[in-house]
């Protein structure tokens, strides 16, 4: 895995690294550009931090500690690009970082092929790494609120992936392998 920085993503996805289209590729029955996905991604992540929200406070109540709290929340900001490197180093070739911080964007791209359990597994990673895992740890010692603050930001940030992974588990056939072109993810069967 090679990393280039990009910079601002600029909303144009003729900007972005693709390769060419494999034959008899199929898109992604998915959102066409990115102001309609950070819709979709900003709903469900307040869905998600909704969700995991009730119970942690439920479990935690009684050990609720506003500094913990607000650690929490900072920190979770504080993984953004960490978030990105992690979904990054699951490429095995180049791999491009954008921004656009306007749009609420931050993400990487990489004109690769991968497998149906690559991709889901690329789009996880940070999500249990930075999420699920600190929540878990939070639930499991409430005296923490740090982790549970810190856990259920970050697996509600990770909207955008659970989006890709819903995708690839609906649409993606059994054998499958998946590429980005432009904005859009395609799948294909090998031949």
């Amino acid at each position: 895995m090679k990393l280039h920085y990009k910079g601002e993503y600029n909303l144009n996805p003729d900007s972005l690294p693709h390769g060419e289209h494999q034959p008899n590729a199929v898109p992604f029955r998915e959102a066409k550009d990115s102001k309609t996905l950070a819709l979709i991604a900003n709903i469900a992540c307040l869905v998600i931090i909704i969700v995991l929200a009730i119970p942690a406070l439920i479990r935690c109540k009684a050990y609720i500690d506003t500094f913990q709290l607000i650690l929490g929340c900072a920190a979770s900001m504080l993984v953004l690009f960490p978030h990105e490197l992690l979904h990054a180093i699951c490429f095995k070739q180049d791999v491009y970082l954008y921004t656009n911080w306007k749009q609420g964007l931050l993400f990487v791209v990489g004109p690769e092929t991968m497998s149906k359990g690559r991709f889901i597994f690329m789009s996880l990673l940070s999500n249990l790494v930075f999420g699920f895992i600190p929540y878990l740890i939070g639930m499991l010692l409430p005296q923490y609120t740090f982790f549970l603050a810190f856990g259920t930001l970050s697996a509600g940030m990770g909207a955008g992936d659970y989006y890709n992974v819903f995708h690839a588990l609906t649409q993606m056939p059994k054998g499958a392998r998946t590429y980005l072109y432009q904005f859009n993810s395609f799948w294909y069967l090998p031949e």
